[in-house]
């Protein structure tokens, strides 16, 4: 079973993600230049969200020894040991406080190999080593890591891999959009005999509605949660409402573009299907429409063929705040709407979603990982 999500969400100029030159990512489709943000991007804001930390197991980072350390006592040298107990891992250390890759992994297995650093007298560094990896390799029952998976090379550590049950696009706007350039400069407070700006400098920018689309495949959420269901469905309903929420960080003191979605539908189906070829033709900059409605007008009517060839999905919510769009086609001089489900709050879709697979959102959220 895959719940599917897709949503229109309508930026303000921002700068959300950057290329190495510090540019809005961009990208081709319909043979016009758009503007993107990587998935990359989505998902750590959506990760790193408060709508997402009572769920927050992994860490991903290059200091895991310190990390071990700081939760062992009376040990003045265990830093020392536990880089080199990683080293033994594969994991190298490059300085005192960082190994020379970033090891994703979880909470518990940190505080578990601290307890054996702990514990560890008579045990060589070399045995250490096979408990640290097993704990790496085997402790990864937290939500952030079932959806989003792991790949973790070290050579020496075996069975690394979790397969993410998250796939993600990059979002793209639904129209031609180009970077533009903002001149901008300081003024000095207290100005001498020279007139001129204290600071002069050139930022990129760029405007657009974008269309984001999302699949969870819940067998393997569940899979990775070791059984957990209960689990599964809190970390389902938290995504929902992270990324209906939660913006990238980029340049937000800058710009501030935080724009929650105007559309978001939720499908629950067996066969992914993006509708990113809806804008294959982007959309006008200008007719009868705003931006956002032909957005979803286009979005609409590309769905409604591809109900027409190849099926509608099991179970269809569309939820735009207030109802203020509506998601629907007209045909033989009638509106058709494309959802059973029409909703026009937030807190009523993620409960329907959740109830459409056997779930009580209220329930579900009690169940929480505590790092």
């Amino acid at each position: 079973m895959l719940i599917e999500i897709h949503a229109i969400q309508n930026h303000s100029p921002a700068n959300l993600n950057r290329d190495d030159l510090g540019a809005p990512k961009t990208c081709y489709f319909g043979g016009v230049l758009r503007s993107r943000i990587s998935s990359q991007c989505i998902k750590r804001s959506i990760r790193m969200s408060d709508e997402f930390k009572k769920l927050l197991g992994g860490v991903r980072t290059r200091q895991l020894a310190k990390l071990i350390a700081e939760k062992v006592t009376g040990k003045a040298e265990v830093k020392k040991r536990a880089a080199k107990i990683l080293k033994e891992c594969g994991i190298s250390p490059k300085d005192d406080d960082r190994s020379d890759m970033l090891v994703y992994t979880t909470h518990e297995a940190i505080q578990k190999m601290a307890a054996l650093l702990q514990q560890a007298d008579g045990k060589t560094d070399e045995q250490l080593a096979a408990e640290f990896g097993l704990l790496i390799s085997q402790e990864v029952a937290v939500p952030d890591m079932a959806l989003s998976g792991r790949m973790l090379e070290t050579g020496k550590i075996m069975d690394t891999t979790v397969d993410a049950a998250l796939q993600v696009a990059h979002a793209i706007s639904t129209h031609e959009a180009r970077p533009e350039v903002d001149y901008y400069v300081a003024a000095d407070d207290i100005p001498g005999d020279d007139a001129g700006a204290g600071y002069v400098d050139e930022a990129m920018f760029a405007s657009a509605c974008f269309y984001k689309y999302f699949s969870i495949h819940w067998e393997t959420l569940v899979e990775n949660l070791k059984g957990n269901k209960e689990l599964a469905a809190h970390t389902v309903g938290a995504f929902l409402r992270g990324l209906a929420l939660v913006n990238p960080t980029g340049k937000q003191n800058s710009f501030a573009a935080h724009n929650p979605p105007d559309g978001i539908l939720v499908e629950i189906k067996d066969t992914p299907i993006s509708y990113a070829n809806a804008f294959a033709d982007p959309v006008p900059s200008k007719g009868d429409r705003d931006l956002i409605s032909q957005s979803i007008a286009q979005l609409g009517q590309y769905i409604h063929d591809l109900d027409t060839g190849y099926g509608k999905p099991q179970k269809r919510f569309w939820f735009s705040p207030n109802l203020r769009y509506q998601l629907k086609v007209a045909e033989d001089k009638k509106e058709i709407a494309l959802a059973e489900n029409n909703l026009k709050s937030l807190d009523d879709l993620i409960p329907s979603v959740l109830k459409s697979i056997g779930y009580d959102w209220t329930a579900v959220q009690k169940v929480v990982v505590n790092p």
